[in-house]
Formats: C-alpha cells, structure tokens, sequence
C-alpha cells in the first residue's frame, strides 16, 4: 500500500502544480461543455476520497461537512471561491492523504460498505478504495488539463 500512498502524494503535488498560476477567475470559470470548474475538479479530489475511504467505513469525515456537501460526487460548484478557500483546498490536497495513510496504518477501517464504480470497478474494501483512488485522480487530472485550455 505504500507505493499507492506514495502515488498519491505525488499526483496531488501534480495537482497543485497544474493550477499554479491561475487566476481565481480562471479558477472559477465554467468551461463551455462543462458543468464544474478547475476549482470543483481539485476539491472532488478530497471529498470523493472522504467519501471512498470514511464514509464508506462508517469512520468519521477528516473534512468539514460543508466541504464535504460542496464538492462530493454529482455536487456542482454554487459558489466561486476566493484565495483563501483556494489554499484551503491545497492544504487538504496533501494533508488529507497524510491523514488517510496514518488512519490506514492505525487500523481505523473496520468495516466497508462495498460497491461497484461507475467504471465496473468492484470496491469490496478500504484497501481496494485506496488502490483506485490514482485512477480517479488521473481522471480528474485531465478534467483539469482539458479546462486550462478553455478558461
């Protein structure tokens, strides 16, 4: 499981690297042909993995509830954010990842609630979440990709 967190580690830095530079209306722009926004698609990141690894362990979020509402799945963005909601969803990038593997390493996920992804994945437990989390970043990394190009 190492080398997974270590992915992830390192995808979230690649994140936070692809919006370096944007502007907050850049980030908050609604491309054509899309219905969220580079900001949306960063934060999915830490909800959907909230949701993959704690919610579906029935172990408390690490992350606010609002938060949480914002930007889980099939959530939109109602709001455009300022720089201050902005560092607030980097910081969560990577420490949410450091808080899953000390939560992973201490035992806290006991049960699971499995389920098959949309993709036809079948999730039957935490470990299996944590492993497809790198494919649902990649994902979302080219959302954010295809976007920059747009706003």
């Amino acid at each position: 499981m190492e080398t997974t967190f270590t992915t992830l580690g390192r995808l979230r830095h690649r994140t936070i690297t692809l919006i370096e530079g944007l502007s907050i209306d850049q980030l908050n722009k609604i491309p054509q042909g899309f219905n969220n926004n580079i900001t949306w698609n960063t934060a999915h990141l830490v909800a959907a993995m909230q949701r993959l690894c704690y919610k579906r362990s029935d172990v408390p979020l690490r992350v606010s509830e609002t938060f949480f509402q914002r930007y889980k799945p099939e959530s939109k963005p109602e709001h455009e954010v300022d720089e201050r909601a902005l560092n607030e969803i980097k910081e969560l990038l990577i420490s949410s990842i450091n808080q899953l593997k000390e939560d992973y390493h201490a035992g806290i996920f006991k049960t699971y609630t499995p389920f098959t992804t949309r993709y036809g994945v079948d999730v039957a437990n935490v470990d299996d979440a944590i492993r497809f989390l790198p494919f649902h970043e990649g994902l979302h990394m080219g959302y954010i990709q295809a976007m920059k190009k747009l706003v």
